[in-house]
């Protein structure tokens, strides 16, 4: 983004400074954006303020004093004066539309659009009188040379005006620039909405970005390390039954062997599964839960009442919320039995996790309660927790279905 600023002659630039100056591209497109300035202005004040004031004003003056000589024209001055209004915020944005493409295609100042109207239609006020005292101020710079030629004794006036004629240019534009920015442009608040969207959509973007490539690094270990893992452990398993009658300490490295594979090989699922567990994509989220439910320590009940697929991101978020909420009951809550609840309330997912524990937990206390939170807040979710000493205690989190 480019913009005009106000230059001062540096001192000790002399001729060389002041004769740039003159020539410089910058002083014309300053000066040819002060002098288009003037009609567009007269024209936006003329559609803005003066043809809905002066037609109402003929048809209020009409009403009261002259109706009786021709009702036809005051109906024509009523119909123009409500037309006008009504049309308004239509010709503000088309006259701002004209003003950016003038500051965008003279000066290069890009100025993003606004919603408000009302500070559009301000500038457009404004706009005449920075066009006319903007092109006179200019016009009288540049003009003064002919003085000289009418009359040798305005020399001493035309020499001046002429130096300056640059820096006026430059400064007017500069002027507009700013009430332009102010009044065309976005104000601090649709500044502020248009970045805090940008963000959530890009932490959206980097939430499905990094779901993608968990996704991506689970099939690759399910299709390559696994698989290696799998074909090994079964060809250990095979040696360990059949070769019996091999030295004690060969046989005893067979079984070692048989046995730190089938190790490997369930740390190795156990990884997978944490990275994004396939039944999610292949079964949906009841199967995925009720396999969490199946290898939790105690008794979990499992209640999924969703319609429908929510968006992948989603689900995994709240696999994950029910898989790190039961781990904590496992871990802290000394409880007996939880529960867990699925269903879609208009377009949230709420997640609920019950138990019957000791209760007491809170997201300050080490609990693992903060990763939820932030796993519900990665898609603009909430979280939610009630836990009072002695239980029970309940974890709700709410996503947004998106599918």
């Amino acid at each position: 983004m480019t913009s005009v600023e106000t230059a001062v002659p540096r001192r000790g630039g002399g001729l060389p400074t002041v004769l740039g100056a003159l020539w410089s591209a910058r002083t014309w497109r300053a000066t040819l954006h002060a002098l288009a300035g003037l009609p567009l202005g007269v024209a936006a004040f003329a559609l803005t303020c003066g043809l809905p004031v002066g037609a109402g004003y003929s048809a209020i003056w009409r009403l009261l004093y002259a109706s009786g000589d021709d009702p036809a024209l005051t109906i024509l001055f009523a119909v123009l004066t409500v037309t006008a209004t009504l049309s308004l915020p239509w010709v503000v944005r088309g006259l701002s539309a004209a003003q950016r493409r003038r500051f965008r295609d003279l000066l290069g100042v890009e100025i993003p659009p606004s919603h408000g109207w009302w500070r559009q239609f301000g500038y457009h006020v404004l706009s005449l009188f920075i066009g006319v005292a903007g092109a006179a101020a200019v016009a009288a710079c540049w003009s003064a040379t002919l003085l000289a030629w009418t009359e040798p004794a305005y020399l001493i006036l035309t020499v001046p005006a002429l130096v300056a004629a640059p820096w006026v240019a430059r400064v007017v534009a500069r002027a507009d620039t700013a009430a332009a920015r102010a009044l065309l442009g976005p104000s601090r608040n649709e500044e502020l909405s248009v970045r805090v969207e940008t963000l959530s959509r890009s932490r959206a973007e980097v939430v499905a970005a990094t779901d993608a490539e968990r996704r991506r690094i689970e099939r690759d270990l399910h299709d390559g390390a696994q698989q290696r893992l799998v074909s090994l452990a079964m060809n250990l398993g095979m040696a360990r039954a059949s070769l019996t009658d091999l030295p004690a300490p060969a046989r005893q490295a067979i079984v070692e062997a048989h046995d730190e594979a089938t190790q490997a090989l369930a740390e190795l699922r156990e990884f997978v599964r944490g990275l994004h567990p396939a039944v999610l994509d292949d079964r949906g989220l009841d199967a995925a839960l009720s396999g969490i439910a199946a290898r939790a320590p105690v008794p979990v009940r499992v209640a999924v009442s969703v319609p429908g697929r929510c968006s992948p991101v989603v689900e995994a978020v709240a696999y994950f919320v029910v898989s790190e909420a039961l781990t904590n009951v496992a871990r802290h809550a000394h409880a007996s039995r939880a529960e867990v609840t699925v269903d879609r309330v208009a377009d949230r997912l709420r997640v609920v996790v019950t138990d019957d524990g000791r209760g007491g937990a809170t997201p300050a206390g080490g609990t693992g309660l903060r990763g939820l939170a932030q796993r519900a807040a990665s898609v603009d979710g909430t979280f939610a927790v009630h836990s009072p000493a002695g239980g029970p205690t309940t974890v709700t989190v709410e996503l947004p279905c998106g599918s």
